[in-house]
């Protein structure tokens, strides 16, 4: 279904492959190409590492080479607080080909505050079922916005997992700013009635990513089928799929430097 797998982990940092297995993988379900987009460097446990950012590069050179999928180096990066920060500085800039982001649980957040709020609010809500206070959703909602208007994130990772947030005021600012909103195939974070509301209140648009932990799963997209059999997301919205490649923001701002 896709062309484009741009969500695909690695053991260098919480997967359980190598780049070379991801691309075979990607080869044999017919791939143009995939990014690996490993966790980013905030993770004590989990993140990617800048001294083997060398050594990824070279590593998806061989497996482009090798296999004809076109590989690229991205990071899945961590948005560590309401001011928008992430765990990608500019100096990484040169390195990555592809910039994701997403809001993610046990970083190294950027201030006490965010903390309690992006770590445990969310968590406390998200594990207990507490219905999310008003100011967790703002705090949520704030850092997201400012991680797009700040940053030239690409794609935007399962949007409200685990988290809270005003995803239709999240969502008009990714299709504000040119960054695409991720269907995320491994773990259902909209409900089918928010999916169609973005559809019908926004211009956003999509991709369809495994965020696959293991080679086998590369371009697994069955979570998106069945949801495209629920909710109307225009096909035309998905750059990804029938031919389409997204028009990625970083790449545009890369070339401005």
């Amino acid at each position: 279904m896709i062309n484009f797998d741009f969500h695909t982990h690695t053991k260098y940092s919480h997967g359980k492959g190598t780049i070379m297995q991801n691309a075979l993988s990607a080869r044999d379900k017919n791939l143009q190409g995939i990014a690996i987009s490993d966790h980013g460097f905030s993770h004590p446990a989990f993140g990617m590492r800048r001294r083997n950012l060398a050594q990824m590069r070279a590593d998806c050179d061989l497996a482009t080479s090798k296999t004809g999928v076109r590989v690229l180096l991205g990071v899945e990066s961590n948005i560590l607080g309401i001011s928008g920060k992430t765990d990608v500085k500019e100096s990484d800039y040169e390195s990555l080909d592809v910039y994701l982001a997403g809001v993610h649980r046990f970083v190294t957040y950027d201030k006490i505050r965010d903390y309690l709020s992006l770590f445990a609010g969310n968590f406390l809500s998200a594990s207990l079922k507490f219905k999310p206070s008003k100011s967790l959703i703002k705090d949520t909602t704030t850092a997201y916005l400012n991680a797009i208007k700040n940053n030239p994130i690409d794609i935007l990772t399962h949007l409200n997992y685990l988290c809270f947030a005003d995803y239709l005021e999240v969502a008009k600012c990714l299709s504000d700013y040119g960054t695409y909103l991720e269907i995320n195939t491994k773990k259902v974070h909209l409900t089918d009635e928010e999916w169609q509301n973005i559809v019908d209140k926004t211009a956003v648009n999509f991709v369809i990513d495994s965020d696959a932990h293991s080679p086998d799963r590369v371009g697994d997209v069955k979570l998106a089928e069945d949801l495209l059999c629920r909710v109307n997301i225009p096909k035309n919205r998905i750059h990804n799929i029938e031919g389409r490649r997204p028009d990625l923001r970083f790449a545009r701002f890369k070339e401005k430097l």
